[in-house]
């Protein structure tokens, strides 16, 4: 879909009662996109959203058989939408509420996060992505230039959530030490669960050290450790099933925690200063 007609849509999409604005997201928004790349629209709501409507308009753009589900249907964060087909083009309409928008972002100003349970999503939905979205998004449609001004907003990655993002590798460590326990009897299901954790965890801390949304992968961020992508997989693609195995594996893990927080505590600045500074990037 070109831009024309993507904005086109967004504008019918406001037309919808309690539909504020909406914003193109995802890889078409950031540019790096394949051609079948799903094109991600956010729905950003206000109060009551006409979801009977929205399925009135599902119908008329992406055929008969179209449907959008209710608030919250597809859990609490992702909260809901409707995978459409219009003209041949695979479109998501994906519901955000404003209001849990504006209350994440007043949040990770202040520090805190959390990430939240969510089918899908095996460390969970970080509420500051949302945060993120809006921040990388492209504004298609904003009638009183609601998102216009948020998005402007979120240009600064706040300091208070990078700090806290750094100081979160505690439960790394806190993380390893659960593993030796499992390792003596060889439970490899446990110990991969806690070393899946510890690497997201040294991901997202290298994301808040570097001041960007979540949308790099670590291993491209500047000041991330030297080859953290191989040695991330590296831990997750060798446990192995004896103690012998698994204790390489969480001694691996061990080694790119305390990498991850020599590069943190080594990093000169935050890239706020840097005209090409992703505190204007999103998740």
């Amino acid at each position: 879909m070109d831009e024309p007609t993507l904005r086109q849509l967004a504008g019918r999409l406001v037309r919808v009662p309690g539909v504020v604005g909406v914003m193109l997201g995802g890889s078409r928004a950031r540019g790096d996109h394949a051609a079948d790349s799903d094109v991600d629209l956010g729905l950003y709501y206000q109060d009551d959203l006409d979801v009977d409507a929205l399925g009135a308009l599902a119908r008329d753009v992406a055929g008969p058989g179209a449907r959008v589900t209710g608030r919250g249907e597809w859990g609490p964060w992702v909260d809901g939408g409707g995978w459409l087909r219009i003209d041949g083009t695979a479109v998501d309409w994906i519901y955000r509420d404003l209001a849990r928008v504006r209350s994440s972002w007043a949040a990770a100003r202040d520090s805190r996060y959390d990430f939240h349970q969510q089918v899908g999503h095996p460390l969970g939905v970080p509420d500051f992505a949302y945060a993120g979205e809006v921040a990388l998004g492209v504004v298609l449609a904003d009638p009183d230039g609601t998102l216009t001004a948020l998005r402007a907003e979120l240009q600064d990655y706040p300091d208070a959530l990078g700090d806290a993002l750094v100081a979160g590798l505690w439960e790394a460590d806190f993380l390893l030490d659960l593993a030796r326990k499992a390792m003596s009897r060889a439970d490899t299901t446990y110990v991969a669960g806690c070393l899946f954790r510890v690497v997201t965890i040294c991901a997202h801390a290298l994301h808040g050290s570097a001041g960007r949304w979540l949308v790099t992968a670590a291993a491209r961020l500047p000041g991330a450790p030297p080859r953290f992508g191989d040695r991330a997989r590296h831990v997750l693609g060798s446990l192995g099933t004896e103690p012998g195995q698994l204790q390489g594996a969480i001694d691996r893990a061990g080694e790119l925690v305390r990498a991850t927080a020599e590069a943190c505590a080594g990093a000169p600045h935050r890239p706020g200063d840097s005209p090409n500074s992703s505190r204007s990037a999103a998740t």
